[in-house]
């Protein structure tokens, strides 16, 4: 009891007990934070003997210390995540983002095939327009000094010399010369210019070098497949992971089924069966550009022409709207429409009037489209495209209605219609249209390092993901009786279409 009016004394504490030290730490700390804390501890305690309660909060600390950062503990995780995340932060704020990294290439096979596939058809072409009797001066020349015939399908020449060029090149596909390391296989036969080698000259005419041996493109076309069909690589997948160009409509028109499991390289559909050539699995490219690109930059004042066309009046199919046209358009003010065949004073007159004109037309011909569209592009004229059938090259990238204006066919005929229809649209709309132009300009010329090449290698790399995964497929099926339909076909086949054509 304690006297009424004074604070009850306090008790005596009763002794105590330090715990013994905890388990031995884990390694990366114990050299770090208990010794650094009793060290502090010691400095700040005095000379005389510790306390009890002061070893005993001590203690205390250093056991919810070890708890708290223990590699097990979820609030160490906390924490380390926590730090983690803030150090993270702290470095992207201090260091500039860098751009993500570029796909790898798609690694190609160049095929070395027999020279007369090649440069052969360079020199019979040559030899083919030689003065009858003079020397044949393609057949000296070393393969280096030979040049490509200036021609609207040279895109074979650039995409061969593109892969036989070395070093390091930023490009979608690489080249490999080992073909097990190939993810595809390019066929370099010069298709577009062997399909036109042989029709200038007669084939028993003969020159300084003996009498010419007719040449004969379905000759080369059957030889091709022949060796081709020798290959291991080509046998692997029937040919489904090979690319081949041809870009003139009838280009390898007689082995067309034998190869249409390959990648097509071309510039439309126009003479191709639907089971024979799809966008899935092949690539449309530009033809290339005959005449010299416009160098100045966008306007109208120097543009006094409304609309310009320039080339053959009378066409087969898809073709015969030009002369429709052609009745339609001869005598409106301020348009300019010629027939004319290709020769180098058309290219001069064709130059200058679409470098001067505001609008240039581009109907069908033959197939759905022609070099005629490209040289309007690279002239900052607006193309204006009666062809409803037409594809084009890039599209995934190119988005055509900013750079060209689509006319329907059955309204481009009617009297009045265009000339309206163009005259309505305003300067500035067509100063939009030529910056538009400007910007993709680049995908439409070959010698642009950036340009038509790169593009197309693109494409082509895109097909590599389909091929992979078709090849392997494959691997597990049992072969399979033809019905006419199957699921995993990657052309649309029509039966009615086939059994026509055969």
């Amino acid at each position: 009891m304690w006297e009424r009016g004074r604070p009850p004394r306090k008790p005596r504490p009763s002794p105590i007990i330090v715990p013994p030290p905890p388990p031995s730490p884990p390694p990366r700390l114990n050299l770090l934070v208990p010794r650094s804390l009793l060290a502090v501890a010691a400095r700040a305690m005095p000379s005389r003997r510790p306390s009890p309660v002061l070893l005993l909060l001590l203690a205390l600390a250093l056991a919810l210390l070890f708890l708290l950062l223990s590699p097990s503990s979820p609030s160490a995780s906390r924490l380390s995540r926590s730090l983690a995340s803030g150090s993270a932060s702290a470095a992207a704020s201090s260091s500039p983002a860098s751009p993500a990294a570029p796909p790898a290439p798609v690694k190609i096979y160049l095929y070395d095939l027999p020279p007369k596939f090649t440069y052969g058809v360079v020199r019979s072409y040559m030899a083919a327009r030689a003065p009858s009797g003079s020397a044949d001066a393609a057949a000296v020349l070393p393969d280096e000094q030979l040049r490509y015939p200036g021609h609207q399908h040279s895109a074979e020449w650039w995409l061969f010399k593109d892969l036989l060029r070395r070093g390091p090149r930023d490009r979608p596909v690489a080249r490999v010369d080992d073909p097990r390391d190939a993810d595809l296989f390019y066929v370099p036969f010069f298709s577009s210019l062997s399909l036109v080698v042989n029709p200038i000259r007669p084939p028993a005419a003969a020159n300084a070098s003996g009498a010419a041996a007719a040449y004969s493109d379905d000759a080369m076309q059957e030889e091709l497949l022949e060796w081709l069909e020798g290959q291991w690589y080509w046998q692997r997948h029937r040919g489904r992971d090979h690319v081949f160009i041809c870009q003139d409509p009838n280009a390898l028109y007689k082995v067309i089924d034998r190869i249409s499991n390959a990648v097509l390289l071309v510039s439309d559909f126009g003479r191709l069966r639907s089971d024979q050539a799809s966008l899935v699995k092949d690539v449309i490219m530009p033809y290339s550009h005959r005449i010299n690109s416009f160098k100045g930059d966008v306007g109208v004042d120097g543009r006094p022409s409304l609309l310009f066309f320039m080339g053959n009046r009378y066409r087969k199919e898809g073709g015969k709207v030009r002369d429709s046209l052609f009745q339609i358009l001869e005598n409106e003010e301020d348009v300019t429409i010629k027939h004319g065949a290709q020769s180098r004073e058309s290219r001069r007159a064709a130059t200058r009037g679409m470098h001067s004109s505001k609008f240039c037309l581009h109907p069908a011909g033959d197939t759905p489209s022609a070099c005629r569209l490209f040289d309007a592009l690279v002239s900052l004229c607006v193309p204006v495209i009666v062809s409803d059938y037409i594809e084009l090259p890039f599209e995934d990238v190119i988005d055509y209605s900013n750079i060209a204006i689509f006319v329907e066919t059955s309204k481009a005929v009617q009297p009045g219609y265009l000339t309206s229809m163009l005259r309505r649209v305003s300067s500035e709309r067509i100063l939009e249209y030529q910056r538009e132009i400007k910007k993709v300009k680049r995908f439409f010329e070959y010698e642009d390092p950036n340009g038509s090449v790169n593009e197309i290698w693109r494409q082509v790399s895109l097909k590599a993901p389909l091929i992979k995964l078709l090849a392997n497929r494959n691997k597990r099926l049992f072969e399979r009786g033809t019905n006419g339909t199957d699921c995993s076909c990657i052309c649309t086949t029509n039966p009615t279409e086939i059994t026509t054509a055969g």
